[in-house]
């Protein structure tokens, strides 16, 4: 008699291990039963050898065996009830395929215990009552939804329904795809908070007219960028997403330092940098060079104030002012547009260069963006209690050089994390 691990286990561990996920086969079977079955499913491949197989090619004592220059090993029942937990420590660490024979439910225990000391995320599966403590006392414990028993259910997390190891593969695929999609969007909905911010603490400190309305803010976030925020969780899952090691459970949060920074100090200030150049531009076409704006802003709020003199003279009514600085509002409005779609187009990946990665509901947030920015500009540019204005056209490709430098920053950076993991 007989009884197969299905036909899909296999490519399953092998996705596994690509995925930097250890899988650690722990039964009740004879230690050679167990061992054919590893053997079998890939959970210790052809090539690999253990203490045992290497003293009968050497025709040596297990004893003399250099335990460092095995790959897996078969820990016996008997062996780990022996053992301390340093020397169990040591196979964990120093073994990148192992397997736990004729073990009791006790045993399953410590072997989950001591992953756990290695500050990995442990998940147990299993169908017993005998698995009940394991699944209990591991991170996540999936039981069997067919042959599991009410006993393994209960102490499980999440009950498998097809009994299918490939299942829980497919699920920690999807688990990556979901966080992924989760990042970009609150990495892309971060970014523009600087942009937003600044304008305010510049106008405070340097006492300019405003650059941009609470109004205008509001449909920025509430408008422009609300479709491309949902688009990008449909994007699809990168070609890598299965061949990256598991996150640090500690660092690498949704939300982290690395992203804040990348989000807050790099992309957000190419954002106001490029915003403030069109605010600028529309300023100094009209008469009022940048160095004129400096501490004007008592005066340029000042109703009674009829007789403004610009850079050139020019002298500008209350009425005059405030139809230019809607005119400013709109500039600084587009060009947040504008290199927000530069910022949707790189949040399509995380790792992978964007020629890569396909998403045609990218294509409906972009659309939507530009759209909506359009008919605040000239549609409803009129409307008073809008604060927009009908802009120029040129002042929509100020801030364009700012789109393309980032997108090809973020190019750059992909890069070099692709060839040195290790960078942030």
């Amino acid at each position: 008699m007989i009884d197969p691990p299905r036909s899909t286990v296999p490519d399953a561990v092998m996705k596994c291990r690509s995925a930097g996920i250890k899988v650690i086969m722990v039964t009740g079977d004879h230690p050679i039963t167990a061992k054919a079955i590893a053997k079998s499913v890939g959970i210790i491949s052809a090539t690999s050898e253990t203490v045992e197989d290497i003293a009968k090619r050497l025709n040596i004592p297990v004893e003399q065996v250099n335990k460092r220059e095995a790959k897996a090993a078969v820990v016996n029942g008997m062996e780990l009830k022996d053992m301390t937990s340093e020397h169990l420590d040591d196979i964990l660490i120093h073994h990148s395929e192992i397997v736990f024979a004729r073990t009791s439910p006790q045993q399953k225990l410590i072997i989950v215990e001591g992953c756990q000391r290695q500050q990995a995320v442990v998940a147990v599966t299993g169908d017993g009552v005998n698995d009940s403590p394991a699944l209990k006392k591991a991170d996540i414990g999936i039981a069997m939804g067919i042959a599991g028993s009410d006993a393994a259910k209960n102490a499980a997390d999440m009950v498998l329904l097809d009994d299918n190891f490939a299942s829980i593969v497919t699920g920690v695929e999807e688990g990556r795809l979901i966080f992924d999609n989760l990042k970009k969007t609150i990495a892309y909905t971060l970014t523009k908070n600087i942009a937003e911010l600044c304008p305010f603490l510049i106008y405070i400190i340097a006492s300019i007219p405003l650059p941009i309305g609470t109004i205008t803010i509001l449909f920025i976030d509430l408008g422009t960028d609300i479709i491309p925020s949902v688009a990008l969780a449909y994007e699809k899952a990168e070609s890598d997403i299965m061949k990256r090691k598991p996150r640090h459970k500690k660092k690498d949060r949704l939300v982290n330092q690395e992203l804040a920074v990348y989000s807050y100090l790099q992309i957000g200030l190419l954002q106001t940098i490029g915003a403030f150049l069109t605010y600028f531009t529309v300023y100094a076409e009209q008469g009022w060079l940048p160095h004129t704006l400096l501490n004007i802003r008592i005066d340029w709020e000042n109703p009674t104030y009829n007789d403004l003199q610009d850079s050139y003279g020019q002298e500008w009514t209350f009425e005059q002012r405030r139809i230019l600085q809607y005119h400013g509002y709109t500039a600084f409005f587009v060009s947040i547009t504008i290199q927000q779609v530069a910022d949707l187009i790189i949040r399509k990946t995380r790792r992978n260069s964007i020629f890569q990665q396909g998403n045609k509901v990218i294509w409906m947030g972009i659309f939507s963006q530009i759209g909506i920015a359009l008919i605040l500009c000239y549609g409803l540019g009129h409307v008073n209690a809008l604060n927009f204005a009908p802009l120029r056209a040129q002042y929509w490709f100020v801030s364009m050089p700012y789109a393309i430098l980032i997108w090809v920053y973020d190019e750059i950076r992909k890069l070099i994390i692709r060839r040195h993991p290790g960078s942030k």
